[in-house]
């Protein structure tokens, strides 16, 4: 009797490997120049200021399984721009960001579920000194190819924080503890 392996079995073990093999995820690194994090502040209860910031990273995996989907990003909080450099060297101070002794707002998701559209994402958010759970809904996943070769794909969501919460109270009388954020994030497949 022949023992070698029998050539046409070969192709139905391929087959059957290739069938039960788990879809594999992908990871995303986001474009810092096709993201942005923005947000708008109440003054003295008669308008909203508007801010970014500059430079921001992170990235994401996207699986089969939401519940093994993570998404991470990092702000560098001396990028902060409200289109005036006093005002944003006085956020950058001791007043309210602290950048010196807390350079950069982080966040790391801790759950990740499939909703309509998206994605329901509670994580944790690190922002001067301070760790909050924080939860929102990231909407899109749509998919394109630009340029020729590199996968995307993107996300937004909006919420609300309340910036005490934080350890950034001063100048309650004349700022909202209120502040409106507004993401929107940009993946390349890695």
């Amino acid at each position: 009797m022949d023992k070698r392996w029998p050539g046409f079995l070969l192709p139905g073990v391929l087959f059957a490997a290739f069938v039960a093999a788990p879809a594999r995820a992908d990871e995303y690194a986001v474009d810092p120049v096709h993201s942005g994090v923005t947000f708008r502040i109440g003054h003295l209860g008669l308008s909203s200021v508007p801010g970014r910031f500059n430079e921001i990273s992170g990235g994401f995996t996207l699986d089969p399984d939401p519940a093994k989907c993570s998404f991470t990003l990092n702000i560098k909080v001396d990028s902060i721009d409200t289109n005036n450099k006093q005002r944003d060297d006085h956020l950058r101070g001791p007043d309210f960001f602290n950048a010196k002794q807390f350079p950069a707002l982080t966040f790391k998701s801790t759950a990740v579920k499939e909703v309509k559209q998206g994605y329901e994402v509670t994580g944790e958010l690190k922002m001067h000194g301070e760790t909050r759970p924080v939860t929102f809904v990231l909407l899109g996943g749509k998919k394109a190819e630009f340029p020729k070769g590199v996968q995307r794909t993107g996300f937004t969501t909006e919420l609300t924080l309340k910036r005490s919460e934080f350890g950034m109270d001063k100048f309650g009388d004349m700022l909202s503890d209120e502040v409106s954020i507004a993401v929107g994030l940009e993946g390349t497949k890695k």
